[in-house]
């Protein structure tokens, strides 16, 4: 038996339905194309008759111009109306008529206020140590595993080890917080705004250290600065205090060449007295 030669089409018809089998169903190209121009069409325009996909694309274009339209239009509203403003935070009298005149009251508005502690997921950790301090040191927030006082985890561990080198008995040191509890992604700046500044100012005008060392660079704003100058001088109520800040204790454990800036920058603050 005699088996006839295909023919050119159901050779074709073959070689499509093994590319379908395979699972290509398109076709492609490395030509760019202008999928946004109209595409002339037809011997009147001088062009030539398009293809068979060129079609289907001047066919699927004309379809979406109207919603091309639309969205370009929307594009446009959008780019021409001016852009609304971040939000101002809203500061408030956060210690209200009759602000704290002792840190014995203070640290019990501190455990109890509820305008300083909204989302209350961490427990309120007071400061301690007594006023006049030789050095107060203020950390951004507690520790995560704080509970009986601040700094009970390895950022403490490290303050102590830092308070033995420098010859300081922690009965000698005030040690406080920016916020009352340990807060995730705590936003120092738009805190600040919102009133915390007033509240670090008036704790340490409490407090009335000697020195003030300040552990995290954020905290610039807690302490009415803006510019950021790791020694500086601060006004407070009952005078002036020096200044040093630093990175934060966590950034010291985990950067063990900043514990060398940081060394460097107490010795030359050291030498100003």
């Amino acid at each position: 038996m005699t088996i006839a030669d295909p023919s050119l089409a159901r050779e074709c018809e073959a070689a499509l339905a093994w590319w379908r089998a395979a699972g290509v169903d398109c076709d492609f190209g490395d030509d760019a194309t202008a999928w946004l121009s109209e595409l002339p069409i037809g011997e009147a325009s001088g062009s030539p008759m398009p293809t068979a996909g060129a079609a289907r694309t001047a066919s699927d274009l004309s379809t979406m111009q109207p919603a091309l339209a639309a969205a370009g239009r929307e594009q446009a509203v959008h780019s021409a109306a001016p852009s609304s403003p971040a939000p101002a935070t809203l500061r408030r009298n956060l210690f209200g008529e009759s602000p704290p005149q002792d840190l014995a009251a203070f640290r019990q508005w501190w455990m109890t206020a509820e305008a300083i502690d909204p989302a209350r997921l961490y427990p309120r950790i007071a400061p301690r140590g007594t006023a006049g301090a030789r050095l107060m040191v203020l950390v951004p927030q507690p520790e995560e595993q704080d509970r009986a006082q601040l700094l009970e985890g390895p950022q403490g561990r490290l303050l102590a080890n830092i308070l033995a080198a420098m010859g300081l008995d922690e009965s000698q040191v005030y040690i406080a917080a920016a916020l009352p509890c340990h807060t995730p992604m705590a936003d120092l700046g738009a805190l600040a705004a919102g009133g915390m500044d007033a509240v670090t100012a008036h704790h340490i005008s409490l407090v009335a250290p000697e020195q003030l060392l300040v552990f995290g660079t954020g905290l610039g704003p807690m302490l009415g600065e803006a510019e950021e100058q790791p020694l500086r001088k601060i006004n407070h109520a009952s005078g002036k205090v020096r200044v040093m800040v630093s990175e934060t204790l966590e950034a010291l454990m985990e950067m063990p060449r900043l514990k060398a800036r940081f060394w460097r920058r107490w010795i030359e603050w050291s030498a100003l007295q």
